[in-house]
């Protein structure tokens, strides 16, 4: 088996369909696997998936267990050489699966590569090539610096916007809506970290990955369209608490030692406060504000 490809669904029917209609249609000469983790979905996505497509491997909870621990479910029984993690709202071209695999076997310093992701509309999904957030980066970003100097790599470290899109690279971390994995690597680093539910388990993967001595790529040459959010609009306040959750787990996890006490108070207080004012506007609009 070349490649395991790993989709997880929570009450997406009707776009987890579309994606495995893509995987399916993929012109490929790699053998792979399809495993689907189902989070405890309510909207008939598992009798779907078995009328329409009897051989993916399926994976039924009974809750929902978030992101990381599913995934990791599926890492457990996969078979291929390589694991392609692949969010159930994205579309793959007939030619993504075939010229990502012969990238990475022509690339055998690289432990794991995406592609480039775009929205529906058209614009890139800039998580798709991402620095580590270092405070100093995250700074940047969360006030809007790096917004404001789109083209200054000092104010660009978490998005990277001053690098060509179009150009391949090594970067610091990619986005698991596509993330394309070494078995081999995962034997070695180990597979995701399950302290997070949803968000930062990505970056914590390619952070330890890049600390073992391997390299993370983004290669454009090939897409995939991402309906991003598609799972998470359901439950919106609790993804706003996860998504800061994240931030607090990992900086704490790879960042504190290595800063003063008054740094890591002051990120986690950042933290805290981008946390409120975020639930604060959440509400607004859900009770029909703006």
């Amino acid at each position: 088996m070349d490649l395991s490809i790993i989709v997880l669904n929570y009450n997406t029917r009707q776009l987890t369909l579309n994606a495995l209609e893509s995987v399916y249609q993929s012109e490929t000469t790699y053998l792979f696997e399809v495993i689907l983790i189902d989070n405890a979905s309510s909207d008939g996505t598992v009798e779907a998936v078995r009328e329409q497509y009897p051989h993916v491997l399926l994976i039924e909870n009974e809750q929902n267990v978030g992101f990381a621990r599913a995934n990791n479910q599926a890492m457990r029984i996969a078979k291929g050489r390589y694991v392609l993690l692949l969010n159930s709202d994205t579309i793959v071209h007939p030619n993504t699966l075939d010229m990502m695999l012969s990238f990475m076997e022509e690339n055998p310093s690289v432990g794991a590569s995406g592609c480039k992701i775009v929205l529906p509309d058209g614009s890139l999904d800039k998580a798709c090539k991402r620095g580590f957030p270092t405070p100093a980066a995250s700074f940047y970003y969360a006030f809007g610096l790096a917004r404001m100097f789109p083209r200054i790599a000092h104010f660009n470290g978490y998005q990277l916007g001053h690098l060509n899109p179009d150009q391949s690279q090594p970067i610091d971390c990619l986005v698991g809506a596509f993330m394309l994995v070494r078995h081999s690597v995962i034997d070695q680093v180990g597979m995701l970290d399950e302290q997070f539910f949803m968000y930062g388990e990505d970056i914590d993967w390619c952070y330890r990955i890049k600390q073992a001595g391997w390299q993370i790529y983004y290669y454009p040459k090939v897409e995939i369209v991402h309906y991003k959010g598609a799972s998470s609009r359901r439950k919106p306040v609790k993804i706003v608490y996860e998504f800061h959750r994240a931030m607090f787990i990992f900086h704490r996890k790879h960042y504190s030692s290595r800063y003063f006490i008054w740094t890591n108070g002051l990120v986690y207080v950042g933290i805290a406060i981008k946390l409120g004012i975020a639930l604060v506007v959440n509400y607004w609009r859900r009770i029909g504000g703006t």
